[in-house]
């Protein structure tokens, strides 16, 4: 790992065993892209991989030069209307209304380990020796101004993270307009763009197109990252698949509006541009204030998606997520909203929570409906103390209930939101995220507190620490069920409106933080009506997330399999829940059910109460299973082998760190009329080590032993011939049917 800066030729070179980024200073003294890739060897002059054209009518910067152009160059953080008339990176209006920019290269310094973003989330380095920092500085004169770009590579993942910094010394102030986290300029636009986008309940669905002329993208101006995008985007190369070929990963470590965009223009350079939306974004800031941007982190792979995921998710699990259960595997719970919706007291819930105790659950979730006077959707939020017509004894008469079972205690909030009929309303309607003096659109008959207003958030704090001081929680689900609408900040000046969303984001952000010092054995879940903020941003403060409000196996198999391109298992909330189901009415085995949510953090949401005792039974082997493997489901190399957006089957594994055992899962949607030939093609195995194959569940049929390189290469047979063939075992016909694999390493 190294940063090398060549004082001849002004070049920096960022390298570690896996990648090269490259750029320079160009002789105007704004900084040149030049690579980013698999690593090449160091050099004192990689000049040629800048490229000066001439083309007419390009706006060239010095007189009788037409081959230096701003627009024909790639750049690292260019600006609009100085010869680039591409998307740019940036943008600032002086109190004059001028926006042209001239910013130049002024200094740089290179240091060791990795320095906080203030107030924000960002991975980390633990070590100093784990990662190494580049900051560049560019001034504007003229402006009295200074940005800077900054760089780290990581010693052990082949990623770049970039941020900026805009620091104003101009006594009349700058406006920034936009203020994007990074930019890549690349050569061609050979690359296929995919995203992950969807609806309530159906997200991170994958969506592949082919780069185009012009804009294509991915966006929220929803207040957070949203169901419809989220803040990941990747370009692979045409010939790429999920085991080979070469993928650029870009991750957004944010969780409010973000723009991701890639710009192919008519000579095919492509420019992605990441960070927060400038759509009302405008920050002014005055004599000597900063701007730090969002971190965004950029990865490479030339072993295909499979090996872009596989950094992110190590790098997300052990240099994002932090805290205690950092490294623990999540303990099993049920949650009872599914079971009893607002319908409850407290012997109803003790009478469940027995049940669950009876099969070994570990944890206790209390979901929504405990608070204010709280029995529907339209009351109460803002009033976070108990009900006690509900619960006599108070959330800590009923959490030391729940401990005296054996188990742990969890609780719902939902602190960023209040209802009309609440007191927090009746006392400060001035506290809404929204224009008063108006109409404004009311969601799930709520809406949104202002947390860009410091007041506002200590009040939650005050209220949530009320109820934890005095209660033994060790979990908590944070929910935020609303997008935003009519965006205003009451009381607030004209200026402040334009710092309204992200002031919002950092309000949230430093709720977790003083929640999370002063409760740091508290395990947070994070959830936005399911998957509205499953986001890095949000793996910072909770190291899991409830990934969508449906809980279907069929359709969290496409969710999970979205998720998985960006985001660690560990952090995948996933729960079994009743049959049909209570979002799509969909009926599924209880195998099937374990079987997608043992590939996340797995738990139950349903009335166990309501349960055979025989259902009861395959509950408490299915909890045992997952206690004795959830280390190698959470913690190990997840795998993706077959999409189910590309057919009726889907199989992923998940392989341990040493390579001696493994979870491989097979899903099938439909039951076809006729079996065929099936062999799933594994992956991450050691090809001269022996596994034995033991089919869990169902048939529980030990299927021999087989070498890594047979498994991997000569593929393990899932072929199904059972159809209306009357002698053959009927476990393995239906519809929504799974099966799941375990493989351990043996002696030869």
């Amino acid at each position: 790992m190294s940063i090398c800066f060549q004082k001849n030729t002004k070049e920096f070179h960022l390298s570690n065993g896996f990648i090269s980024y490259i750029f320079k200073v160009l002789e105007n003294g704004s900084l040149g892209h030049m690579y980013f890739g698999k690593k090449i060897r160091e050099r004192e002059d990689f000049g040629h991989l800048i490229e000066y054209v001439r083309r007419d009518m390009a706006p060239n910067v010095y007189e009788g030069n037409h081959r230096f152009s701003l627009e024909h160059l790639r750049q690292e953080y260019p600006t609009y209307g100085s010869g680039d008339m591409r998307y740019p990176a940036f943008e600032l209006e002086q109190a004059d209304g001028s926006r042209v920019t001239d910013f130049r290269y002024k200094t740089h310094r290179i240091y060791k380990g990795k320095e906080n973003l203030k107030g924000l989330p960002a991975v980390y380095a633990e070590k100093e020796e784990e990662a190494e920092t580049l900051e560049v500085t560019l001034e504007d004169a003229l402006l009295d101004m200074d940005i800077i770009l900054k760089y780290t590579i990581f010693r052990d993942y082949p990623v770049i993270t970039r941020s900026t910094e805009f620091i104003s010394r101009n006594k009349d102030g700058i406006t920034l307009l936009n203020a994007m986290s990074g930019c890549l300029d690349l050569p061609d636009k050979d690359y296929m763009m995919i995203e992950l986008a969807g609806t309530w309940s159906g997200e991170r669905q994958v969506r592949e197109r082919e780069l185009s002329y012009g804009f294509q993208g991915i966006y929220s101006m929803r207040g957070c990252s949203s169901h419809q995008f989220n803040p990941f985007l990747a370009l692979k190369r045409k010939n790429a698949d999920e085991r080979s070929g070469e993928v650029l990963g870009f991750s957004l470590v944010y969780s409010g509006d973000f723009l991701g965009q890639a710009e192919v223009d008519n000579f095919d350079v492509t420019r992605v541009i990441m960070g927060i939306h400038p759509n009302e974004f405008r920050w002014k800031l005055e004599e000597n204030e900063r701007f730090q941007t969002p971190e965004l982190v950029m990865a490479y792979s030339d072993c295909g998606m499979n090996g872009l995921s596989r950094t992110y998710h190590r790098l997300y699990r052990t240099r994002l997520a932090r805290g205690k259960w950092r490294d623990k595997v999540r303990p099993i719970l049920i949650n009872n909203w599914e079971a009893t919706y607002f319908d409850f007291n407290e012997q109803k819930i003790l009478t469940l929570a027995q049940k669950a105790a009876d099969i070994g659950v570990e944890l206790f979730v209390l979901d929504d409906g405990w608070f204010g006077k709280r029995n529907s959707d339209n009351s109460s939020l803002g009033d976070w103390y108990p009900n006690l017509e509900k619960l006599p004894g108070g959330i800590k008469g009923l959490a030391e209930k729940i401990n005296a079972l054996g188990m742990k205690f969890g609780l719902w909030f939902e602190p960023e939101m209040v209802n009309k009929d609440s007191d927090l309303f009746r006392a400060h309607p001035d506290w809404l995220l929204a224009d008063i003096r108006r109409n404004y659109c009311h969601s799930r008959n709520q809406y949104v507190l202002d947390f860009s207003k410091q007041e506002v958030v200590d009040y939650i704090y005050e209220q949530m620490c009320r109820v934890l001081g005095e209660a033994p929680v060790s979990y908590i689900k944070w929910d935020m069920n609303r997008s935003f609408s009519e965006v205003f900040s009451n009381g607030n000046s004209r200026e402040y409106q334009g710092k309204a969303r992200h002031k919002y984001i950092l309000g949230v952000y430093g709720l977790y933080e003083r929640l999370i010092k002063r409760f740091p054995d508290i395990l947070f879940e994070s959830c936005a009506s399911g998957g509205a903020r499953f986001d890095a941003g949000m793996l910072y403060y909770a190291p899991q997330a409830w990934t969508s409000d449906n809980t279907d196996a069929a359709d969290r198999i496409k969710i999970q399999y979205g998720t998985s391109y960006a985001y660690p298992v560990s952090s995948i909330g996933s729960h079994v829940s009743a049959s049909p189901n209570h979002q799509v009415f969909r009926n599924t085995s209880l195998a099937t059910r374990a079987n997608v949510a043992f590939f996340g953090t797995f738990g139950y949401e349903m009335d166990i109460t309501a349960l055979q005792e025989e259902e009861l039974e395959v509950l408490k082997k299915q909890i045992a299973f997952m206690k004795q493997y959830r280390e190698l489901f959470q913690m190990g190399d997840f795998i993706r082998l077959r999409s189910p957006f590309e057919g009726n089957t889907a199989a992923w594994m998940s392989v341990s760190d040493d390579k001696t055992e493994a979870m491989m899962a097979y899903y099938r949607m439909l039951q076809p009329a006729h079996g065929r030939l099936e062999r799933l093609y594994l992956a991450g195995l050691k090809e001269d080590a022996l596994y034995e194959v033991q089919e869990c569940f169902g048939t529980e049929r030990n299927w021999g032993t087989y070498y890594g390189d047979e498994l991997m290469y000569a593929g393990f047979s899932v072929s199904d011939f059972s159809s209306g063939v009357l002698d053959v075992a009927r476990e393995i016909q239906g519809d929504f049917f799974s099966r799941l694999f375990y493989l351990k390493e043996v002696e030869k």
